[in-house]
């Protein structure tokens, strides 16, 4: 009866337009926590450098589609791997800023938080979405190429201490980039496909 409701809950215009709105918000947030950041940015990588707030656009798209009735497939298969890889990001950023400095603002936890919803919410939808494995190529190819604009071209997101750790840090991400690959594909791919009716 749980998963009914669930399903039930999920597909719920109501509930779909109320996600929307708290993405977007959301989406504006991150991208003004970014603004200092994308004032120092050269132009090229702007595209590459708010991480979190193009994950969570990303799914605004999804859920626009859905309340058209209609599947964007690379906004669903970008949103899944960037939604995952970044809400674990930075929930694992935030706890290691927490043990280098001993302290935590309250906005790390709202951060963890908020991220720990973002990981979910794209796994939570993927049995609506109507992936092809040539999305997951270009979602692939989207999820290294950013890691490597931030790690190999140095326009990581500016975390206090955590530059000291930046080699690690990337070497973390890029395989957190591959499970959120393989999160998709398995989600995409292999699981039941459900009819989004609205």
């Amino acid at each position: 009866m749980d998963v009914i409701w669930l399903w039930s809950l999920l597909k719920n215009r109501s509930f779909l337009w109320l996600l929307l709105v708290v993405n977007v918000l959301g989406t504006i947030y991150g991208y003004i926590w970014y603004m200092p950041q994308l004032e120092r940015t050269p132009g090229i990588f702007i595209p590459f450098v708010p991480d979190s707030p193009t994950a969570s656009l990303f799914f605004c798209f999804v859920l626009i589609a859905f309340l058209l009735k209609r599947n964007w497939p690379i906004f669903e298969v970008l949103a899944i791997i960037t939604l995952f890889k970044y809400g674990v990001w930075a929930i694992v950023m935030n706890l290691l800023t927490l043990w280098v400095s001993g302290d935590l603002p309250w906005e790390g936890y709202m951060l963890m938080v908020s991220h720990g919803a973002m990981a979910v919410q794209g796994i939570l939808y993927s049995s609506f979405y109507r992936v092809k494995p040539w999305h997951i190529v270009v979602g692939a190819v989207w999820a290294v190429h950013n890691d490597i604009i931030d790690y190999v071209y140095m326009q990581y997101p500016v975390y206090s201490q955590l530059y000291k750790y930046i080699q690690h840090i990337g070497y973390f991400t890029f395989w957190l980039s591959i499970a959120s690959i393989a999160i998709a594909y398995y989600f995409t791919q292999k699981t039941t496909r459900n009819s989004l009716t609205l």
